[in-house]
């Protein structure tokens, strides 16, 4: 009996990661995790020496990173590492602009935001870990896997392309989110935060504090990035042990580029339409891999090709991002002349 177009089962999934790999990244991971609990032990604002310092650190690791996989496991693998990062890390910078909204909706002090932060990156590493679980059995069951990760990549690009082209900003509304009511139906909220404290006692019983929520916005936000994370960088590497050290990579960073980015992620105008193409692009890529997994005929988009685009993609909008900005600026210097030198009316 013929196996139904679409549901034909895949080969099973290779990976460079053996169990020794394995449990030496997870505990590299485990040992930068808890240097940073250590140093958001002692709340304190963020200065800059000290945020750019951590974002080169975690920039450099990525690309040690890659050179091992390049001498250990050749170059098709290392690619494939680089190009997964990429496409991990321009998703993260987006994800920090809703983290910011988030951090300002609940008017979180500066000292505690790089606890709420690390909290976010603990709770978005381990939504990952499961979602490429579920993805590494979704591929091993068959070429459909491909299909429905790359529909849901070109829908999600879709949206993000209509929103940045009708200048719909991204919002946060507190009111809106269900976690937030029900922790509020259940437990009690202090008026004000307790230091790094999420939870204290209140008249006799154990009360939350508004830390606690912010962290539990900023987990439930990671659930929806992880959704569109997850399938694009299989769209890169359908090796379950890459596609994970992508993801770490990505987030281990996240809590010191936030503040190196922070006066800089609401300039970035045009990262949305970057990102559009770059998920859209993916999405494509793999509806064609289950396409040549059913028509042999139909070619299949290398690797290398998808790091071109990818850097292509953010590299133009950066640059038409900064020009703009620069148009803005000119823009306003000129209506500042003209209220200046324009007299008013007697009329």
């Amino acid at each position: 009996m013929p196996v139904p177009i679409g549901l034909m089962t895949a080969a099973p999934l290779e990976s460079i990661g053996s169990p020794q790999l394995w449990a030496t990244t997870v505990g590299g991971l485990a040992l930068l995790l808890g240097a940073d609990f250590v140093l958001t032990r002692r709340p304190h604002e963020v200065r800059m020496r000290e945020a750019v310092g951590w974002s080169v650190f975690y920039l450099t690791l990525p690309l040690l990173f890659g050179v091992y996989v390049w001498r250990a496991f050749g170059m098709q693998a290392s690619v494939g590492f680089y190009t997964g990062y990429l496409v991990e890390k321009s998703l993260s910078v987006d994800n920090l602009f809703v983290f910011m909204l988030l951090l300002s909706a609940f008017a979180v002090p500066g000292e505690l935001a790089q606890r709420v932060l690390l909290y976010g990156i603990i709770g978005a590493l381990a939504l990952r870990a499961i979602f490429i679980a579920l993805g590494a059995a979704a591929l091993a069951s068959g070429t459909w896997a491909f299909l429905l990760f790359g529909v849901i990549l070109i829908i999600t690009a879709g949206k993000i392309l209509r929103d940045a082209l009708h200048g719909t900003q991204q919002q946060v509304d507190i009111s809106s989110m269900r976690t937030i009511h029900v922790l509020r139906h259940f437990m009690p909220v202090t008026a004000d935060y307790r230091g790094s404290r999420l939870m204290v006692r209140q008249g006799g019983r154990l009360a939350l504090t508004p830390l606690a929520l912010a962290i539990v916005a900023v987990f439930a936000t990671d659930i929806v990035f992880a959704v569109d994370s997850v399938p694009a960088v299989y769209g890169v590497t359908e090796d379950p042990f890459l596609v994970f050290v992508t993801n770490a990579f990505a987030l281990l960073g996240l809590r010191a580029l936030y503040f190196v980015l922070l006066g800089v992620l609401e300039k970035l105008r045009h990262l949305n339409h970057g990102l559009s193409v770059i998920l859209g692009f993916i999405g494509v890529k793999l509806v064609l891999n289950w396409a040549h997994s059913v028509w042999p005929a139909v070619p299949d988009i290398p690797t290398l090709v998808s790091l071109g685009v990818i850097v292509v993609a953010l590299t133009t909008v950066t640059i038409t991002s900064l020009h703009a900005n620069r148009r803005a600026a000119h823009r306003d210097v000129q209506r500042d002349v003209q209220r200046v030198t324009v007299p008013p009316s007697d009329g």
